[in-house]
């Protein structure tokens, strides 16, 4: 399925922005279920089925973004394309990202797989004879890749696709520093601040990372604000530690379960570096590289007619793996 963005919108990050600003939906109706998890704390997952939905009906898992959320433009897009093609759709937001605090003093991070993995197998006791697939964005994305070269063979997914997922982590931490990326990258953290500054009122953070609260705010680069709270928080040694061993690239040649990687060479949140060579990947990757689209843009059409590409991407792959 080619992807050719029109003229007006080629650039790489009106792709990126056009619809955070311009894409407006009605609320879907989703429902909200609070998913316990092993450590104690929870997370939040929101539920659209389908109106025919029953105990078979496939349902695709979807993973936001950094910062994002069950009303972020490409998961409100893609689920109303999954619900049109008959399946069912359930985001889980990371810790914290649903409006409600998580109750750890950690939150969320790329590489942290544990929770998606016990709320997968919880589906899939819950629903034996309905085929899982997920989808995930950006942070989601990699997160998705690393569960799914982790589980190998035992990945309880039938297909998957990530989009504009970040695989060599410090490569995009550095790649945000730079010209217009920056603008994202303040964007990003001060989602990210506000967030932890919350934590000082209820956990012992000082203590607990050494950070005083007054100094979060001079955490504006991702390599600070990692080093400082995303590893410690997290046992890792360093920003750099966590980078290395959350990236999913070095866990592309493991998975078995099918899978689409969408890229574009244009990612402002990234450099080509981060895209994989066919070396690199399994045989059940299916790479799709494109030379525009921007961070999770992929939108065709025209600036006053625009076609999200993505939504029909993401499910037609689906289609093909995952029968209704």
């Amino acid at each position: 399925m080619k992807f050719e963005p029109s003229f007006g919108l080629k650039n790489r990050h009106i792709q990126t922005l056009y619809a955070s600003f311009f894409r407006k939906f009605k609320p879907l109706a989703f429902e909200s279920e609070i998913f316990e998890l092993s450590d104690g704390d929870f997370i939040e997952a929101y539920w659209y089925k389908h109106k025919k939905h029953t105990p078979s009906t496939p349902i695709i898992i979807l993973f936001h973004g950094l910062t994002g959320s069950y009303a972020s433009p490409y998961i409100q897009g893609t689920v109303r394309a999954l619900n049109k093609a008959g399946y069912s759709c359930v985001v889980m937001h990371f810790r914290g990202c649903s409006g409600k605090e998580n109750r750890k003093a950690r939150s969320y991070h790329s590489g942290d797989t544990q929770d998606a993995q016990e709320f997968i197998h919880s589906l899939h006791i819950r629903y034996p004879n309905a085929a899982l697939g997920g989808v995930g964005y950006s942070l989601g994305a990699n997160m998705l890749l690393k569960y799914l070269g982790q589980t190998q063979e035992k990945s309880l997914l039938k297909a998957a696709v990530a989009v504009s997922a970040p695989m060599l982590l410090d490569v995009c931490a550095t790649q945000m520093q730079k010209g217009f990326s920056r603008f994202y990258q303040k964007i990003l953290l001060k989602d990210l601040q506000k967030s932890l500054l919350k934590k000082y009122d209820k956990h012992p953070m000082q203590q607990l990372i050494g950070l005083k609260k007054e100094d979060v705010k001079k955490l504006k680069t991702f390599w600070l604000f990692d080093e400082a709270y995303t590893a410690k928080i997290n046992n890792f040694a360093s920003a750099k530690e966590y980078y290395k061993k959350s990236s999913a690239m070095g866990y592309l040649k493991e998975i078995q379960t099918p899978t689409l990687i969408i890229h574009a060479k244009d990612d402002p949140f990234m450099t080509p570096e981060v895209i994989p060579n066919k070396s690199d990947i399994s045989k059940s990757i299916t790479l799709q590289i494109l030379e525009n689209g921007g961070h999770v843009g992929f939108i065709s059409g025209t600036l006053l007619h625009p076609k999200y590409w993505l939504d029909k991407r993401v499910t037609t792959f689906f289609q093909e793996h995952i029968h209704i």
